[in-house]
């Protein structure tokens, strides 16, 4: 309970990027165009992969899944922060700012699980590949996806503690978004039970599957390297390559925001940070898979001819 002295806050004012209010409306142009190619990027995606039968793999399958996973994570954060960069401050209610962390928590942490899944997806379909076929079925893929979303759901309770907490005197968050870190230093109550849950719910959502995914990668890399052709490396290190690209954006931003030390003084570099694995990595993951998927890349070039060829026939 808040003190006689201290009101209880029942709403957060976001400050955004207030040090640079005279950049405003370019940093408004170069979120939204980001924003715009995220969402475009991830939904061409998804629409490949749903309406293409010979992207109905397993590999293809997680790949439409982690896009959904980017589009969410994306779509809880920029449009609030679009909205705080043309408004200079925005206020938002508690409740609100602990549902978009809630959000957010589950969006990122599935982003999380399907990466290691699709590690061990690649880690099959190299060093196992007698077994792949008969394990890596439509419906265990489905299994996978839905036990992956239902985990987090139980894992995300942690969020809801919030609701049983207190806010008294400062209400004011020095970022674009509600984070789980200025959120608990704003409450009054005693948070050192949420911070261990914080911590644990950390391990199993972040360092087990990097270590699982660091694992898989060097029993890949051995057999890689135990296999006698130059051609058979190439081809094998081709399977895995766009997927060791996304581990290597996505846990690299994710490391480079809580593991760099940062000068506390300098809240826009820890803000900026933050956008590393909000709007680069999602942006990121599309181009990575249409590059270096040739079947990315033609299923795509035949959708846009298969368009081309009914405009001229109207």
């Amino acid at each position: 309970m808040c003190e006689d002295n201290q009101t209880e806050v029942t709403v957060f004012l976001l400050l955004g990027f207030q040090d640079l209010y005279k950049y405003k409306i370019l940093l408004f142009i170069v979120f939204l165009l980001s924003y715009i190619v995220v969402l475009n990027g991830n939904l061409v995606l998804i629409v490949l992969v749903s309406t293409s039968d010979h992207l109905k793999t397993p590999m293809f399958i997680f790949l439409k899944h982690l896009a959904i996973a980017d589009v969410l994570v994306t779509t809880t954060i920029i449009p609030m922060m679009l909205d705080i960069i043309l408004r200079d401050v925005k206020e938002v209610s508690v409740t609100s700012c602990i549902f978009q962390l809630y959000l957010f928590f589950i969006f990122g942490s599935v982003q999380c699980f399907i990466i290691v899944i699709m590690s061990y997806d690649r880690y099959l379909a190299i060093c196992n590949p007698m077994r792949y076929n008969s394990i890596m079925v439509p419906h265990v893929c489905l299994k996978i996806i839905t036990g992956t979303w239902l985990l987090v759901l139980i894992l995300a309770n942690k969020i809801l503690v919030f609701f049983q907490l207190h806010f008294c005197g400062l209400n004011y968050i020095d970022h674009f978004f509600c984070e789980f870190g200025p959120i608990v230093e704003l409450s009054s109550s005693d948070t050192s039970i949420l911070l261990l849950v914080d911590f644990f719910t950390s391990f199993l959502v972040i360092f087990i599957p990097f270590s699982l995914i660091l694992i898989t990668y060097i029993i890949i890399i051995f057999t890689i390297l135990n296999i006698s052709s130059n051609s058979g490396r190439n081809k094998a290190f081709s399977t895995c390559s766009s997927h060791l690209a996304t581990v290597c954006a996505y846990y690299g931003t994710v490391m480079t925001v809580y593991m760099v030390p940062s000068d506390e003084s300098s809240f826009n570099t820890n803000k900026f940070r933050s956008l590393l694995y909000i709007v680069v990595t999602p942006m990121m993951n599309p181009i990575i898979y249409s590059l270096r998927n040739h079947e990315i890349r033609r299923t795509l070039q035949k959708k846009i001819l298969n368009i081309q060829i009914q405009l001229k026939t109207k």
